[in-house]
């Protein structure tokens, strides 16, 4: 999770390209299948990498080989991860109903989602997209049983974006919360994203994620900022400074905050003008993602 994506790239590229030249070869029938798996996951991880990187076609690319790979291999989990990654590249182009529609999807009662943590992501990306389409009661009933599921997961296959923790569960409620807005969902929004903070920091090093960790922070400055509490915005801002990078859904966020602090509640507040300056400066600088489209 914390590994730099110029490292991963290569790492990926080298041994999926090794498991597919197996599979012009010959072997057994369960060999084949356990291969296909292989391959769909690994796709997968370069499809998540296109995705923090900002490459929309690529990421799609690679999704659709992964869908390929888990309906060969009779997979469900692969496929339902497949649908929720898909999902998730949808609501990043703005296209909340198709996200809602494919998180959905991911969990067909006929092929079933698995019995990890992956069922509590599709309910939680559907949540988020939803927030975002404007279905306010769907959305925190979603979330309502986004956590459900969570309660009821068994262990992953496999770790790192392959699973769901619940840090990152915490991560997507503060986000939906925040969507659905209201002053009681703002605050609700500020416990979750505070729980996801909390988490990732207590966790180890090497499963933080700090996109997920930047947008838990992003998301506490937005509530606090509705809140009128400009202080705690700036607090929160500035945990996100100094990074090396961004994926391409932090410097979206990014976007979004500077836009929002341009708009008419805030555009003269005295008081968010330093705020504004150093998410500008932020927004301007070099590690920002040069296309950002979509995200984690």
């Amino acid at each position: 999770m914390s590994r730099p994506l110029s490292l991963l790239i290569p790492e990926i590229r080298s041994v999926r390209t090794e498991v597919f030249r197996l599979l012009e070869g010959r072997q057994r029938p369960g060999q084949t299948q356990h291969l296909y798996v292989v391959a769909g996951w690994l796709c997968g991880l370069a499809a998540h990498v296109s995705l923090d990187l900002g490459d929309r076609s690529s990421a799609s690319t690679h999704a659709r080989t992964v869908v390929q790979c888990a309906e060969i291999a009779e997979h469900s989990t692969l496929r339902s991860w497949a649908r929720s990654f898909q999902s998730l590249a949808a609501y990043w182009a703005g296209e909340h109903g198709r996200a809602a529609d494919l998180a959905r999807a991911g969990r067909e009662k006929e092929r079933g989602p698995g019995a990890g943590t992956i069922k509590a992501r599709l309910l939680s990306l559907e949540a988020r997209a939803l927030a975002a389409r404007g279905d306010r009661h769907d959305a925190l009933r979603s979330l309502a049983l986004a956590h459900e599921a969570r309660s009821a997961a068994e262990r992953d296959e496999l770790s790192g974006v392959f699973s769901f923790p619940e840090a990152k569960q915490w991560t997507y409620a503060g986000t939906t919360l925040l969507t659905v807005g209201g002053r009681e969902q703002v605050q609700l929004a500020i416990t979750a994203s505070n729980r996801a903070v909390e988490l990732y920091q207590a966790g180890p090093e090497g499963d933080r994620s700090p996109g997920d960790l930047h947008a838990a922070h992003l998301d506490l400055a937005t509530a606090y900022l509705a809140s009128g509490e400009v202080e705690g915005a700036d607090a929160e801002l500035s945990e996100v400074l100094g990074a090396e990078e961004y994926t391409a859904s932090i410097t979206i966020r990014l976007r979004n905050l500077a836009t929002l602090l341009s708009s008419g509640p805030y555009r003269d507040t005295r008081s968010v003008l330093g705020l504004r300056e150093r998410v500008r400066e932020m927004t301007d600088r070099s590690a920002l993602v040069s296309r950002p489209t979509e995200p984690r």
